[in-house]
């Protein structure tokens, strides 16, 4: 016997934060692109010697972070249960990426405390996303 499960009608705000998400992540996939197309002969001192202490595992985690953000935040505005997983490792993926910050010696000696800010906010809102897919999950809001 086949039986589907319906997802429960979702608040209205849901779909306006689950398409804020998508806009979210398309932002971060756009930052990414950028990133990996910008000549390093181009940028000013600073940041050529922070792009060239960065190592190529903090490269392929926000690569990782932003396809599976993206793709986690569509499904959540399709209302798809497989959002919830992607959306948790996009997160933990920009958790692993900005590590990196601190854990390598030559791009913690570039970073000043000041330059933690905006990886802190950017891991709060990935955080906010993910536990917005939970919430979904949980509350019935998707299939």
């Amino acid at each position: 016997m086949d039986v589907k499960q319906s997802a429960v009608a979702a608040p209205r705000w849901f779909t306006a934060a689950a398409i804020a998400a998508v806009l979210w992540e398309a932002l971060g996939c756009s930052m990414f692109l950028m990133q990996a197309m910008a000549d390093p002969a181009s940028l000013p001192l600073d940041q050529r010697a922070a792009w060239a202490a960065t190592p190529a595992w903090m490269n392929a985690a926000w690569g990782f972070a932003v396809v599976t953000g993206i793709a986690g935040a569509v499904l959540l505005v399709m209302r798809r249960r497989q959002s919830e997983p992607l959306l948790l490792l996009s997160f933990l993926a920009v958790v692993v990426q900005f590590s990196g910050m601190v854990l390598v010696p030559a791009l913690r000696n570039l970073t000043n405390s000041d330059d933690l800010f905006m990886p802190f906010i950017v891991g709060v809102i990935c955080y906010a996303v993910w536990h917005l897919a939970r919430r979904a999950r949980k509350e019935g809001w998707l299939r």
